[in-house]
């Protein structure tokens, strides 16, 4: 169950993506709803396929390419970000009413981190001021390796391949 602000922000959020379809002549269907539920109802990155499967076992009846066209709309009406962590599969994380951050990304295991730091906004807010540049959005991502690796130890994915 929703807490009191994530059911306001879903309604919020339910609304904005109507409004879009409408205006857009998109037809608004119970499966894109039920793709927007999906997305809101998770706190991590996801990626499409991982998003289908855990569709299918909730007994929704939603195809892949719906899935893709969806997101694709969500995206469009800045609802959901895509981020590309250097692998050949995108990710994606609800985006309204989220603050910005930004990632540490282990290159041997593929976990992301995310953190925020106040600095790196007075950063974006002092290069738009000198350059005259109006910045609506940022995306910073650091790779390395996760703490465990750094100790000597073996992160997830080196876990799974012994």
């Amino acid at each position: 169950m929703l807490s009191e602000p994530e059911t306001e922000i879903f309604e919020n959020v339910k609304e904005i993506f109507s409004k879009y379809l409408g205006d857009h002549s998109h037809r608004k269907t119970p499966e894109r709803f039920a793709i927007l539920a999906e997305v809101y109802a998770t706190d991590v990155h996801f990626d499409i396929e991982s998003l289908y499967v855990k569709m299918k076992a909730k007994n929704y009846r939603v195809s892949r390419a719906t899935l893709y066209n969806t997101i694709e709309l969500l995206l469009d009406c800045k609802l959901v970000t895509k981020h590309q962590f250097g692998k050949n599969i995108a990710h994606f994380e609800r985006s309204y009413k989220y603050a910005q951050h930004d990632h540490l990304i282990c290159q041997d295991c593929g976990k992301v981190f995310e953190f925020c730091d106040p600095r790196i906004q007075q950063i974006q807010n002092m290069a738009g001021d000198v350059l005259d540049f109006t910045i609506t959005n940022h995306s910073l991502n650091f790779y390395g390796s996760c703490k465990k690796l750094a100790n000597g130890g073996k992160c997830d994915r080196m876990k799974q391949a012994d």
